[in-house]
Parts: structure tokens; sequence; C-alpha cells
């Protein structure tokens, strides 16, 4: 790879072909047992796949900043902007216009902060994570209990626990209560701060990214004094997810009984 990129200078070729570098180099990993290091220069998984933002800027720009050689060269992927806690807003951006958002400064901003903060839990962050973050942080709800912090304590042998703290109107309160597991410990204390009789009509929780962290995206419907409403939220965590869903669905109680 050194004589093709620098044929010019050295005058040097050679007949190799180059776009079967990437499918010897596997095929000498299953035979001998040793795994490649993803930082191996020209094979390794990640050569090819830039996080840093500086570096996503940089290949946004001129791809030629940080790569002199194509992956196509030598029979590998395309060039990846990976997505995760160091990426740039740059890159961000351009992700969510290639998967066909068009959303406001606004939102793109409190989008990028989600991002931001899930990236930190989660580090390399999906375009189904990407996708659930949009639909779900975009939406225009006003927040009249937002929340703040949770802590939950469930065990085989002790009766599940839920302390919450969620901001009203500028005023943080707080409150704890037992519960039948801590996804019903957490209600039963969020019900204690609102003061709001509320059924719970409806409760589906689903994946929507792979792996062990993936993205969990719970949808819950409840009703107060014959008004029903949806609520939705995502995270890491099944738990906080089911409490970020749950306030949803009672700030959106709250807008339609104060219209």
């Amino acid at each position: 790879m050194i004589i093709d990129t620098r044929k010019d200078e050295l005058g040097l070729y050679t007949d190799i072909n180059l776009k079967e570098i990437m499918k010897t180099s596997t095929l000498v990993r299953h035979l001998t047992g040793y795994t490649v290091a993803p930082n191996k220069a020209i094979v390794g998984k990640h050569v090819f796949t830039h996080e840093a933002g500086i570096h996503q800027d940089g290949m946004l720009k001129n791809r030629t900043t940080y790569e002199i050689m194509k992956p196509e060269d030598i029979g590998s992927e395309s060039s990846k902007l990976m997505l995760g806690k160091h990426s740039g807003r740059h890159a961000f951006v351009k992700r969510i216009k290639e998967l066909g958002f068009d959303i406001k400064e606004e939102d793109i901003d409190k989008a990028f902060d989600r991002f931001k903060d899930l990236a930190e839990k989660k580090g390399e962050i999906s375009d189904n994570d990407l996708k659930a973050i949009l639909n779900n942080e975009i939406r225009d709800v006003e927040e009249y209990f937002k929340l703040k912090y949770y802590q939950v304590l469930n065990g085989s042998s002790i009766k599940a626990t839920a302390t919450i703290g969620i901001e009203s109107q500028g005023i943080m309160i707080e409150s704890a209560s037992f519960g039948d597991g801590p996804v019903d410990a957490s209600f039963k204390a969020i019900d204690a701060l609102t003061a709001m009789k509320v059924e719970l009509v409806d409760y589906a929780i689903e994946a929507v990214s792979e792996g062990k962290d993936a993205i969990g995206a719970v949808r819950i419907i409840v009703r107060s004094n014959g008004v029903e409403a949806m609520g939705r939220g995502i995270s890491t965590d099944v738990i906080e997810a089911s409490i970020k869903a749950y306030l949803d669905a009672l700030n959106r109680i709250v807008i339609v009984k104060s219209e």
C-alpha cells in the first residue's frame, strides 16, 4: 500500500490485486486463530472508522485529511463515521439528515444533547438509536413534571422501593414508595408527587436497537378522570424509560385538562 499510495514518488508498482488484501487477512485470521487488532494498519476494523469530532469534521470536508487510501481499494467497506461520545454536532446533523429527518434548529440542539447523554452510557450509537432519540425527543410537549433523578432498591428478599425527584413549575419535589417491583414503586412515588388519580391502561416495552446495551422504548397509556393519554420514554435502563413514559403521559393529561 505504501508503493501504491506513493507510486508517483517511488516510481514503483506491483501486480498485486489490492482488493484481495482484506479477504486474505480474514482468511489468515480464520486459519491461524489469531485475531487482528482493531487499530492494525490497513486491515484493522477501526482503521477506517472515525468517532472523534475533529476527525469527523475533517472527513466531511476532505476525506484525504485522514485517509491516504480508500477502504474500497483493499476490498473493505466504505469509511464509517461512528457516532459516539466523542462525535461532534456536524457529524450528528449530517447523519440525521441522511436518515431523512428535517427538523428545526432548536429541536436539533435538544436531540444532540440527548444523543450525548446516551452516548456517555452506551458508547456507539446506531441508526436505530438515533431514530428513537429523534422520534421521542423532538415532540413538543410542555413538561409540567420533569424527572430530575430516580433511585430504586430491589431484590429477591426485599420489597421494591423507589425514590423519585421531579421538578414541577420550578420547584423540586421528592417522594419514596414501595411497590410490586421497581416500576410499580416508581409509578406510586410519582402519583404521590403529582396528587393525580391515575389508572394504568396499557404498558408495552420493546428494544429499538440490538445488543445487551440496547435502548428500551416504553409506551404507556394512562387514564385520569376520563382523560386518556399516551406517553413514551427511551433509555438503556428500562426503569428510567418507564418513568419518562409515565411522566410524558401525565404531562399530556395536564395539557388536555388546562385547555
